[in-house]
């Protein structure tokens, strides 16, 4: 398995790669956002870890303009920002994971490993499209659909939706959703998850007469036509 590396302090980048080699995956280093870019476009990657504050093109920036070109190439951030906010916007800018420094190796190569087995399962028995009430998600074209009105959203909105759809009418915990949908453990210090559900309901709710997603105080969301 082929890992991009982008960090610009050359010691942690360094540790990072000895680290992967030595659990068996080939590590390329860049020291700057714009040899990131040059690399991940360039050449065939199964995943990219890559810090925020970078010199030349910031991470955010970098992981908007890989998505467009590779929208399925699993994208981890590291950073030393850890709010909320930060994450919500790392999350916004198409990464798939986040990893507050310092970190243990173990738990990135954790993460790692989730990520490119997640990657790397096909469209099982479920099918192309999911459905539910008027509701519909094209798991191809990547379109959503409610009541004939196209849906635009971005590509974790669209994992929460579409593990929401495959989990219709079942009460889901924030600890499982930040399992199955960001592979990660539920920290209880953040709200993450309560804004990006949030976010779905003003795109999925807001304009129509019935409601589909649900709190259940002290339990968690559940989507459900009520």
């Amino acid at each position: 398995m082929k890992i991009l590396v982008i960090e610009d302090d050359q010691r942690v980048a360094e540790l990072i790669q000895r680290g992967l080699t030595e659990h068996g995956f080939i590590p390329t280093l860049a020291y700057d956002g714009l040899s990131g870019k040059k690399l991940a476009l360039n050449n065939q990657y199964d995943l990219i870890i890559t810090d925020i504050i970078l010199p030349k093109l910031d991470g955010l920036d970098l992981c908007k303009e890989i998505r467009q070109i590779k929208p399925d190439l699993p994208i981890i951030m590291l950073t030393a920002l850890g709010t909320t906010n930060d994450k919500v916007e790392g999350f916004d800018a198409g990464a798939d994971d986040y990893l507050t420094k310092p970190f243990e190796m173990r738990e990135l190569l954790v993460r790692i490993r989730a990520l490119l087995k997640r990657s790397n399962n096909t469209i099982n028995n479920i099918g192309f499209i999911l459905k539910y009430a008027d509701l519909e998600m094209n798991l191809q074209t990547k379109n959503v659909v409610r009541n004939k009105t196209e849906i635009n959203l971005t590509p974790k909105e669209f994992k929460l939706l579409e593990y929401m759809l495959q989990n219709s009418e079942r009460v889901l915990s924030r600890t499982e959703i930040a399992e199955k949908v960001w592979d990660t453990l539920f920290d209880t210090g953040t709200n993450f998850i309560d804004v990006y559900i949030n976010y779905l309901r003003k795109k999925i709710d807001k304009n129509f007469d019935k409601k589909l997603i649900h709190t259940r105080s002290g339990m968690g969301f559940i989507l459900k036509a009520e």
